[in-house]
């Protein structure tokens, strides 16, 4: 696992990494490799514009590439998880690995904006593999 920070957030390293191992081995796809880069709300929000169509920040951004044992990149911004942590009332720590774990749903192919089925299937296996990480 690549990680990048481009914040002055503080990234446990090994913990996103342990987290990612666990996802992707409930997932079969134990052989793959992620890249993870964190920004700031000006940078999140310009990928946002470029690739979705969205001009606002965002919390977390999925970048499927699939090629040779590379499975994509997943952007986070740590300005926008707190905020919403603070809005859902849960723990910052807690917040962003459940963006975390949500980016490589979406890298695995999972897309909770195909459907409400497609959607339940996602927060299903998101909350799944948060619960396994809380510990």
């Amino acid at each position: 696992m690549e990680i990048n920070n481009l914040t002055k957030f503080v990234v446990d390293k090994k913990k996103f990494s342990t987290v990612a191992k666990i996802v992707l081995k409930g997932e079969n796809k134990e052989s793959e490799t992620i890249s993870l880069a964190f920004v700031d709300a000006k940078e999140i929000k310009k990928l946002n514009k470029n690739f979705r169509k969205k001009n606002k920040p965002t919390d977390v951004l999925s970048f499927a590439l699939e090629e040779n044992g590379y499975l994509g990149e997943i952007i986070i911004c740590p300005e926008i998880v707190k905020e919403n942590a603070k809005k859902y009332g849960v723990p910052t720590k807690q917040e962003i690995m459940k963006v975390f774990i949500h980016g490589i749903l979406h890298l695995l192919g999972y897309d909770h904006e195909k459907s409400e089925k497609e959607a339940l299937i996602m927060e299903t296996k998101q909350e799944e593999y948060l619960s396994k990480i809380k510990k």
